[in-house]
């Protein structure tokens, strides 16, 4: 052991120390949210029963128009990977309504004069919301396979499937944390919310391909994250899946987004106590 080594390896146990400490922050958060599910476990299966209307309902009557064009897959396959999307986006956009809860009910300004830094606060948050993403899929994909789509069970497909359903979740449920912290009051939330759940999904290419999409829609959906998410799931969950846009170019786009989202709802954060 050299003299030199001694001071480095000083200087490495508070950097090491400091990010153990920040990760268990982060798992602190989200295992506290996570926990809420123990005691409202019909949360998860009334959720589940949307994604299963979709699949049985909407796509077997759209299977049935001409007009679709879905290349040589069926409609169900095409539907499927967008119907999982839609999903995450469903329980990560209203995400922020349970920090309106913890305001009121004194919960948020607990967490505020915490040592934890606002960011692990918020990539906790993001993180249970993640979870319940990754229990919508086991639905769709229960569902999916029931009704004969075509799924690959490759372990890397279902690992990337699952690593970009925690990217959307983050993404889309850090922005919802960014509306809360503008309204401040769930009715608000809720009406925005609502609003705001339609255009993301309809101007995607989650139920119809952009390719049929008017020019200034296509331009839309060629921005909306929910896009990247549904193309690089058509192209995982599926056998012999495609993607269009490429699965590096979406992994980018989500993980930009979900990067920027964080950041600003971190800075945000703060003024819902306010």
């Amino acid at each position: 052991m050299t003299a030199g080594s001694l001071p480095e390896r000083a200087a490495a146990r508070p950097l090491h120390a400091s990010a153990a400490g920040y990760l268990t922050q982060v798992w602190a958060v989200a295992y506290a949210e996570v926990a809420k599910l123990r005691h409202d476990p019909m949360d998860l299966v009334s959720r589940a029963v949307q994604p299963i209307l979709w699949l049985l309902l909407f796509g077997q009557v759209m299977a049935h128009v001409r007009g679709l064009n879905t290349g040589t897959r069926s409609y169900l396959d095409f539907l499927a990977p967008g119907i999982l999307a839609q999903s995450v986006l469903f329980v990560a956009i209203f995400y922020g309504l349970s920090a309106i809860w913890e305001r009121d009910l004194g919960v948020l300004h607990r967490y505020m004069v915490s040592p934890a830094p606002r960011s692990a606060l918020v990539i906790g948050k993001a993180l249970a919301s993640s979870v319940r993403g990754l229990s919508q899929s086991i639905v769709v994909y229960v569902c999916a396979a029931l009704m004969g789509v075509s799924l690959s069970f490759q372990p890397g497909h279902i690992a990337l499937v699952a690593l970009f359903i925690v990217m959307a979740s983050a993404l889309f449920s850090t922005f919802s944390l960014i509306i809360a912290c503008i309204v401040k009051t769930r009715e608000r939330f809720m009406g925005i919310g609502q609003f705001l759940t339609m255009p993301i999904f309809f101007a995607s290419n989650a139920i119809y391909p952009i390719s049929l999409m008017p020019g200034w829609l296509r331009a839309i959906a060629r921005i909306n994250p929910l896009s990247y998410e549904v193309d690089a799931l058509r192209s995982l969950m599926l056998t012999n899946g495609h993607s269009q846009l490429g699965v590096v170019s979406d992994l980018v786009a989500l993980g930009a987004g979900a990067c920027l989202m964080t950041i600003i709802a971190t800075r945000m954060y703060p003024r819902l106590t306010q």
